[in-house]
């Protein structure tokens, strides 16, 4: 998956964040030492939440008495390993750590993940303040297969905004936009050639451009592929809507050379000042506060994304922590999972600028929004994108295939092609592909 890591790349504040103790009352009931002398393996994927975990790792091994070996992978080795490694039944890790929009379907059908079910109903297993109920509906929903099985615990989710230049949306005395008619006309207003200004800025990069495609469809209220995985919907009539709003607003407004843009060209000619509008990731949100790596630090604004023509939804791509099924040490996993992802370390997370937690009450804790560098508006947006949250990418096992294909007919009608001609060619392409993978 596309990489969008870096919010603040902040390894002191990491450090110097508020420690994890256990709390009084019905907490200091709970037995965190229940699997002491245990040693556990986590295997991490790179990223700042998994700074924040190794961080804090001594902190677990003192409130639990179990032993701790963690390593982080870089994302494109560390998928394809562990993939291996489960599906050979001896993983050599307790802890794993699972991008969910890339490999849930994958551990779905390898039945790889341990079921949380029993873990999370069990008293004795859950401390009293875990409190379930506080992750984001849309989040569980990832984390849960078809039949009910609990395969992870979400650990971050990321989410497509609405970033804006407020000076030059002002200029032009223009609104934030509500609806997707309203960003396409704000869009063409405030494009100036002349002076080198786009009025939107967005990837056009074969295979990155997907994501910000697919979240363009959610607007017609539908995903690119039907919900038990088996029909492709990448040439329907909303489809071929949704194309030729991708089309107009990327060949009006958007910079010369956008179809070589991935997400960090278009970070760069935003944070620069110029273009007035980007649609992507909040996880790519803080250097544009960040003065020494942004021309428009104190101008930059943050919104929901506007609502389409049949609803309104922020494209959202989850990772999360879990138990393989053939691992060895689950008792003391499950407590470093349920540590992991519990509400101290979240607030952590959303503290450092290290994530966008999936539960809902570290938006509203106001020691972690008054000690950070993002403003009211970014939290807002946060919690407000989390609320419409829907999955940016199809739940199937060759999504990269998907998005290699999907990803070239974006890219040839950025260029001018007819969107409805190479959108059918594409989805002729990928039904072998697809209706293969069905078969397995």
């Amino acid at each position: 998956m596309i990489r969008r890591r870096h919010l603040l790349a902040a390894s002191a504040a990491l450090l110097a964040a508020p420690a994890i103790v256990e709390s009084v009352g019905a907490q200091a009931a709970f037995d965190w030492k229940q699997a002491k002398g245990q040693k556990i393996e986590v295997n991490l994927s790179k990223s700042p939440r998994s700074d924040v975990l190794q961080a804090h790792q001594k902190e677990f091994e003192a409130l639990t008495g179990i032993t701790v070996g963690s390593e982080q992978i870089p994302e494109q080795q560390q998928r394809p390993k562990v993939a291996m490694e489960l599906s050979t039944g001896h993983p050599s890790f307790d802890v794993v750590n699972v991008a969910m929009h890339v490999q849930k379907r994958l551990i779905e059908r390898g039945n790889w993940m341990e079921d949380l079910r029993p873990y999370l109903a069990n008293p004795g297993l859950v401390a009293a303040d875990f409190d379930k109920a506080d992750f984001f509906p849309a989040s569980m929903r990832i984390a849960t297969s078809a039949d009910g099985k609990i395969n992870v615990l979400p650990l971050n989710q990321d989410l497509f905004i609405l970033m804006y230049n407020k000076e030059l949306l002002a200029a032009k005395g223009v609104a934030v936009p509500t609806t997707y008619e309203e960003l396409m006309a704000a869009a063409i207003k405030l494009t100036d050639k002349e002076k080198g200004v786009a009025g939107f800025v967005g990837r056009g990069l074969k295979n990155a451009n997907v994501v910000l495609y697919d979240n363009i469809l959610l607007g017609w209220n539908q995903e690119t592929i039907s919900a038990d995985g088996h029909t492709l919907l990448t040439d329907t009539p909303a489809a071929i809507e949704a194309g030729k709003y991708y089309q107009n607003i990327m060949r009006q407004c958007a910079p010369q050379g956008v179809v070589g843009f991935n997400w960090n060209e278009a970070q760069t000619t935003f944070s620069q000042g110029r273009a007035a509008f980007w649609w992507d990731a909040i996880g790519f949100t803080a250097p544009l506060i960040d003065k020494t790596k942004s021309k428009i630090a104190d101008n930059v604004g943050f919104a929901v994304l506007p609502s389409g023509p049949d609803a309104r939804h922020s494209a959202t791509f989850m990772d999360a922590v879990g138990i393989p099924a053939q691992g060895r040490n689950k008792q003391a996993a499950w407590l470093y999972i349920q540590w992991a992802t519990n509400k101290a370390m979240m607030n952590n997370y959303l503290r450092t600028g290290s994530g966008t937690p999936p539960r809902a009450s570290p938006y509203t804790d106001g020691d972690v929004r008054s000690g950070s560098a993002f403003r009211p508006d970014w939290f807002d947006t946060a919690l407000a994108s989390l609320k419409i949250a829907r999955s940016g990418l199809p739940e199937i096992v060759p999504v990269t295939e998907f998005r290699d294909t999907i990803g070239v007919a974006l890219s040839n009608i950025i260029g001018g092609a007819d969107v409805a001609t190479e959108l059918k060619k594409a989805t002729a392409t990928f039904k072998p592909v697809l209706d293969k993978s069905n078969e397995a």
